[in-house]
């Protein structure tokens, strides 16, 4: 165990752990390791009265003596009994509030990232590492204060009374003990590299959950069970034999303490024949307390020469966590930020340059203006960076170089909850959240009245279908709107971005999934909604986007064309073949 802390890394992490986490519990802490240390106590008491019981049973025979040694007896157990139900019910409560504060922690660290940490680190990693990593903690923790207060003192008491009662015959124990600790060791070596590739395993296992539910239309429709069934079987052996590593591990250390053990014992045994038969002018209830609390110190000893084990897999997520936590924002807010002030709401693309990571540039100098309270549509081939100026404007990606401005204000100066209060958003791709219609609309603005609700839904032509469900806006939506078609899905998502009521609106195909009839409503909502309110549109079918006040056709990352629809089809230009192409049969 010893040598596990001569680690640089171990020590660190371990001192990190202690000041993060020991601290804010330490009044639990303080509990626990009182009641082990009078279980400790207790049990060293308990093997040393076994020499006043022996010794008034076979040397003295006074029945008023062993009267009172029985009910000592009895007094011992009852508190040794107590104070573990103490110790183990604090060791339980702070456990657990552990494992909520560490799964706090690591749910906030993951929700400050920005958009590009959550494409680089697969939802399934993220999963394992909330569950796992804080359970690790948690682990950690418990086995260090038991291992050094419960174990290692409990272990000190019983040499003591050895030592105290035979000085001799524990000189076998401090023979016996490095080479069972040196035994132990040797077993060690492979733990850590076997835990690290067990908790990659456990992210697979999720993994390939989280697809199945996810794509199940697409593994039943094109026959894919059999290789999924292949990953996942894959996956969980690999844990399972990962695992069976471990647990031979742990079990290899069991013949090594019992054949020590029981080398030690025997020849305490031996050694104390002699002494007590032979001769030796030994008291036969010092012996018996010296065997007592041999015997006693087996467990505590075998506990300490396998905790290594269990901190070298522990250790593993704890690492795994604080990576985490260290990991660099890819996003983050400047010391210095401020709320955006109040404006009219334009917004300007000043020389901005911006390329995603490991890609080519997707903008290269752009400059841009869209005009504060007018509606403008975004249209282009793909690629042609569209999705790219909305996730700028939402600023879940900074610029390389340039600006992108609100109002004559920087936004990456902004704080970041001041840029977003001005968004609404709707993608083409919908997500509702697990609950009601009524709670997924009502996402839009915390604390909006039912009414409000509802007529963002009528303006989105979401009511009537909300209204013919059994339990109306008490519907639930299921897994991601499952239970909902995708029309109806992306209904509500216009609806929860009207009720938002924001100065800008971002609308990326926002009428894909909708129907012909319900397009035609939804554009006349829409003529009333982007009234007086900053409006960026972006439609592949060229007939949701012809109420737009500014067209802006781009290419390959430049403006090529911009100006009303009219306009650009008398150009002649690009806007017109895109045209063309759609109305072509």
């Amino acid at each position: 165990m010893f040598r596990f802390f001569r680690s640089t890394e171990n020590q660190r992490l371990i001192a990190r752990l202690l000041r993060e986490s020991f601290h804010a519990h330490r009044f639990g802490y303080a509990a626990a390791i009182l009641s082990m240390l009078v279980v400790a106590a207790t049990t060293a008491a308990s093997a040393y009265m076994l020499r006043e019981i022996t010794n008034e049973f076979v040397v003295y025979k006074r029945i008023e003596q062993v009267n009172l040694i029985a009910a000592a007896t009895g007094a011992i157990f009852i508190l040794k009994g107590f104070a573990n139900f103490i110790q183990a019910y604090f060791m339980s409560r702070v456990g657990n509030a552990i494992i909520a504060d560490r799964q706090r922690k690591i749910y906030d660290s993951i929700l400050a990232q920005g958009i590009e940490f959550y494409h680089s680190t697969s939802s399934s990693e993220l999963i394992s590492r909330m569950t796992n990593n804080a359970q690790a903690a948690r682990s950690v923790l418990d086995q260090i204060v038991t291992s050094y207060v419960r174990d290692l003192v409990t272990l000190a008491a019983l040499v003591g009374v050895m030592v105290w009662q035979q000085p001799a015959l524990s000189l076998i124990c401090l023979v016996i003990g490095p080479i069972a600790i040196y035994g132990v060791n040797r077993i060690l070596k492979r733990v850590r590299k076997i835990a690290s590739q067990e908790f990659r395993s456990l992210g697979q296992i999720v993994q390939v959950m989280q697809e199945t539910a996810i794509g199940v239309r697409v593994v039943k429709s094109f026959g894919l069970e059999g290789a999924m069934r292949k990953r996942m079987y894959k996956a969980v052996s690999d844990v399972e034999s990962r695992a069976n590593n471990i647990a031979t591990l742990e079990a290899a250390t069991s013949p090594v303490m019992e054949t020590l053990a029981g080398l030690a014992i025997a020849g305490a045994v031996f050694v104390s024949g002699f002494l007590v038969l032979g001769g030796g002018g030994q008291m036969p209830g010092n012996i018996m307390a010296f065997i007592a609390a041999l015997l006693l110190a087996y467990e505590p000893a075998k506990r300490l020469a396998r905790v290594r084990i269990s901190l070298e897999t522990g250790i593993v997520g704890v690492r795994m966590m604080f990576q985490l936590a260290d990991r660099p924002l890819t996003l983050a807010e400047k010391p210095d930020a401020k709320p955006l002030r109040a404006g009219p709401g334009e917004i300007h693309f000043d020389n901005v340059s911006f390329a995603y990571p490991e890609s080519a540039p997707v903008f290269e100098g752009l400059d841009l203006t869209l005009a504060a309270g007018k509606m403008t549509a975004l249209v282009g081939p793909s690629g042609s960076g569209k999705s790219t100026i909305l996730n700028l404007i939402m600023r879940m990606y900074d610029p390389q170089v340039g600006r992108v401005m609100f109002d004559g204000q920087d936004i990456s100066c902004a704080t970041l909850t001041s840029v977003r209060e001005k968004i609404a958003y709707v993608s083409q791709d919908t997500f509702l959240f697990a609950g009601t219609i009524m709670h997924n609309i009502r996402l839009g603005r915390e604390g909006a009245t039912d009414e409000e609700v509802m007529a963002a839904a009528r303006a989105a032509n979401a009511h009537d279908f909300i209204s013919a469900q059994a339990k109306g806006y008490d519907t639930d939506v299921g897994e991601n709107g499952a239970l909902l078609s995708g029309g109806q899905r992306q209904r509500i998502s216009i609806a929860r971005a009207m009720l938002r009521n924001a100065e800008i609106l971002l609308l990326d195909e926002a009428t894909s999934a909708l129907d012909a009839e319900s397009e035609a409503l939804f554009r006349d909502a829409l003529q009333q909604l982007t009234v007086g309110r900053t409006t960026i549109v972006i439609a592949h079918r060229l007939s949701t986007v012809h109420q737009a006040d500014t067209i802006v056709v781009l290419e390959a990352g430049k403006v090529v064309e911009s100006g009303a629809h009219r306009t650009l089809l008398n150009q002649g230009g690009l806007y017109q073949k895109l045209y063309e192409y759609q109305l072509m049969p």
